[in-house]
């Protein structure tokens, strides 16, 4: 049977309907926001006003995008889970380099070490300290997804260690894989190695492909069967051209199956509880209503439900 791994439990797959593919539902104090104070998002009332808004507007499933050490805290996840009625997804693996000091563990550590920790997180429970000190206490809440992150930048060793061993988890566990790309750079290259190394190319999502300006790019990267996530509709500047509406159009025809979109809301300022602009509620309104107009509302199901629902279960080959 097919699953959903939530932060409050396994789900079946048809339960889940409308999806934010990649969002930063809870960033707490970490390394994370002390470096980038403006990516604090650790106060459960004003994160479960924006969510029980976006519940209203259909919202069933966000996919939080936050890894290991990286300001996760399961605790509050499920509070906020239970209070709002959205499904959570939790996540494990690593983020960029840049949101961890010099000598964090993951520079020390074995692929086999990584890949039994990421393990542990899907298995057995997040880690309630998530990792910030020797005593490690698992809840009972369950990451359900792992994530990657490259830089614009070839892949260094510590890199190819790191997608190594959210491989070998994915392969161990059957979980899915969720990817961070700069502007859509490197994208094409992590496709190719997840794809190397035994990965489900049918249970991997490349974030933030449509930052990425190069058509004939999209199409090569269409073609290796991977799937992306779109969430820049709302970044681009006034007067310029929108080219994440500008690829749905172009690709959706042919490629229906391989896309998602989120809002990778990672700022708080994006928050409108937090008294930003233009609040989660966007994808589901402005985004939408623009998908209507540009003749594109036959695939809504595919990019909100269908999609997700297929990369986000569990691989139970």
């Amino acid at each position: 049977m097919s699953f959903i791994r939530t932060i409050l439990g396994d789900i079946r797959t048809e339960e889940i309907g409308i999806t934010f593919s990649h969002e930063h539902v809870m960033i707490d104090e970490s390394y994370v926001t002390h470096w980038y104070p403006e990516f604090l998002l650790n106060d459960v009332d004003k994160i479960s006003q924006e969510l029980s808004e976006i519940k209203q507007l259909g919202c069933s499933l966000m996919v939080d995008a936050m890894p290991a050490n990286a300001g996760r805290n399961a605790v509050k996840m499920a509070r906020i889970s239970r209070q709002t009625g959205v499904h959570l997804i939790g996540c494990t693996g690593m983020h960029q380099e840049m949101y961890y000091p010099a000598n964090h563990w993951r520079y020390q550590y074995s692929e086999d070490q990584l890949t039994h920790l990421f393990m542990a997180d899907i298995q057995s429970g997040i880690d309630k300290f998530d990792y910030n000190g020797p005593v490690v206490e698992r809840s009972l809440f369950k990451a359900g997804l792992l994530k990657v992150a490259t830089g614009d930048e070839p892949f260094n060793r510590h890199q190819q260690k790191i997608i190594r061993a959210v491989v070998n988890a994915h392969r161990e566990t059957g979980a899915p894989i969720l990817t961070h790309t700069n502007n859509g750079n490197q994208a094409m290259e992590q496709a190719l190695l997840f794809d190397k190394l035994g990965a489900d190319l049918n249970h991997v999502v490349l974030s933030h492909t449509d930052r990425n300006r190069d058509l004939g790019y999209h199409l090569e990267l269409m073609q290796t069967g991977v799937s992306v996530e779109y969430d820049s509709a709302f970044r681009w500047k006034k007067g310029e051209e929108n080219w994440t509406y500008g690829l749905l159009e172009k690709l959706l025809l042919a490629y229906p199956d391989q896309i998602t979109v989120g809002m990778d809301a990672a700022r708080n300022a994006y928050w409108s509880s937090y008294g930003g602009t233009p609040g989660l509620s966007y994808l589901l309104t402005t985004f939408v209503d623009e998908l209507n107009v540009r003749g594109l509302k036959s695939f809504f199901n595919k990019l909100f439900i269908d999609n997700p629902r297929r990369i986000f279960s569990f691989s139970t080959d």
